[in-house]
């Protein structure tokens, strides 16, 4: 295992060098404008790179998941929307057709779909029923748009993805189910060149990619797709109840951007510089720190959430702690502006150190 993840490592490395040639031949770039302050035309083919590896990987090792072929098929048709709206930027309704589509590939042809919920609101067992289909739409739709949406800054995406595969592997590991351990591994040892090359390391900034609305889309889509698999299989490897807090910065940054733009009559989808990124750099955290702060607080949600199962606190202990914390998260983020004046009075923080905001783009 250990010789396969360095031939993977490697792999990923040389498809993003391949990538970023093709990308700049067909204008798959990313140009500086009034909402991104990056420096120069930035190939979006991070996701593409570390797609094209992991499907070598499946298709090699002839393991991971069940239904890999339905796997597959969805993730491609978000790859090839999402490069068509790098390129030209797809409608959002389009984007949530295809999203919606592949939720109910997931449900009909894999057969995998939220019915187990444990006892997420009380001592009891709850029974969904038929509303499962309704919620794995939401979960899937939710999933994709949420870690879509965290994609402001430089390594951020593929930092939080690595948490929650890192999360998702240690549980699939403890729970025997070496396949999918195995295969998340893969997904983290893939992805480590693209947050190396997006942060500008080894090779400074000239190399530099970003990952393109086509990667964070498959990125949330097989983050749902692991997380269902793992709780509603034969072997129950995940608490669906974990399952929020393995992926909970991206939750509850989209719930919380959600909630905010709908309050002011805006479209859910519309770009803005209000998520957890834009507001610790104008605190005047810089990107790599912000990178790190936000990182870290993932990792912690998530260990609460993985201590919680291998403790056996109940689910609706850990459902109703969850709730609480998005209930923060949400009034932090509505009141963010007296706070930023407040932290800025009290740290001495001025203007000018927003500056530190370069190179960052609105997810």
């Amino acid at each position: 295992m250990v010789l396969s993840n360095i031939i993977i490592f490697f792999a990923a490395f040389l498809s993003l060098f391949i990538f970023r040639k093709l990308a700049k031949i067909i204008n798959l770039v990313d140009t500086p404008n009034e909402r991104k302050n990056h420096k120069g035309r930035i190939p979006l083919v991070g996701g593409v790179a570390i797609f094209v590896i992991v499907c070598c990987y499946l298709w090699l090792s002839g393991n991971g998941m069940t239904n890999v072929g339905v796997y597959l098929i969805c993730a491609v048709s978000l790859l090839v929307i999402g490069v068509i709206d790098d390129l030209i930027d797809v409608s959002f309704k389009l984007r949530l057709v295809v999203q919606a589509g592949v939720a109910f590939a997931m449900i009909f042809f894999a057969d995998l779909m939220l019915s187990q919920v444990g006892t997420l609101v009380g001592p009891f067992e709850l029974n969904i029923g038929m509303f499962g289909i309704v919620a794995t739409v939401i979960a899937v739709v939710g999933a994709i748009n949420a870690f879509n949406m965290v994609d402001g800054i430089d390594g951020l995406l593929g930092g939080l993805a690595t948490v929650s595969f890192s999360s998702m592997a240690v549980l699939f590991y403890l729970a025997g189910l070496t396949d999918l351990f195995a295969f998340t591994i893969a997904i983290v040892v893939a992805t480590l060149p693209y947050i190396l090359m997006n942060l500008g390391i080894p090779l400074g900034r000239r190399f530099k990619v970003f990952m393109g609305d086509a990667g964070s889309t498959v990125i949330g889509f097989t983050v749902v797709w692991l997380l269902l698999e793992g709780s509603q299989g034969s072997v129950v490897a995940i608490d669906p109840v974990t399952a929020l807090w393995i992926a909970a910065i991206p939750i509850m940054d989209a719930v919380s951007t959600i909630m905010r733009r709908i309050k002011k009559g805006q479209s859910p989808f519309k770009p803005d510089r209000e998520h957890l990124h834009h507001i610790l750099q104008r605190l005047g955290v810089g990107p790599k720190m912000t990178l790190l702060v936000i990182c870290s607080i993932a990792s912690l949600f998530a260990l609460v959430g993985i201590f919680g199962q291998l403790y056996d606190v109940p689910d609706y202990v850990m459902f109703y702690g969850f709730i609480f914390c998005q209930l923060v998260y949400n009034q932090i983020m509505v009141n963010i502006w007296k706070i930023t004046v407040l932290v800025r009075k009290f740290f001495g923080i001025s203007k000018k150190q927003e500056a530190n905001e370069s190179e960052e783009r609105v997810g």
